[in-house]
């Protein structure tokens, strides 16, 4: 199972755990992402629907790791931004697998990702349509 998707799955979850748990009381504003590079340079999109939801949800619980709209950040996470990631080599589930089960390092040298609990596979459906529509954006298909 492609590690890289089930990154994205486990970042998903916490993100949307996050929103529904956290940022109602003041949870971690994007603003608060760290202050390392981006690993990958990107077009955004405009976000619309679902991908609306999932951003949010990603912004407080995946950025710390994968960076601002999934760019990665160096010394902490893998960009999600990345051929890698495609659907055609990691598909949905493989994300919702990661956010379920963790795991292991395969594609990066970041170390392994562990379980997130307290998402559902709605919240990472959610987090799902915003990165694969900006991955759109970029010729990742």
């Amino acid at each position: 199972m492609n590690r890289k998707l089930i990154l994205l799955g486990a970042c998903a979850a916490i993100a949307a755990y996050v929103v529904l748990q956290i940022a109602p009381t003041g949870g971690t504003p994007a603003a608060q992402a760290p202050e390392n590079k981006a690993i990958v340079s990107i077009q955004m999109p405009d976000i619309q629907g679902n991908a609306v939801i999932g951003e949010k949800v990603f912004q407080n619980a995946c950025i710390s790791c994968h960076g601002p709209n999934g760019t990665g950040v160096d010394g902490a996470g893998p960009p999600l931004i990345h051929k890698i990631y495609e659907p055609g080599h990691h598909a949905d589930e493989a994300f919702q697998r990661a956010v379920a089960n963790g795991v292991r390092s395969h594609h990066w040298s970041f170390g392994d990702m562990p379980p997130i609990e307290g998402l559902t596979r709605g919240d990472v459906k959610m987090v799902l349509a915003y990165i694969r529509t900006i991955q759109r954006a970029n010729g990742i298909n």
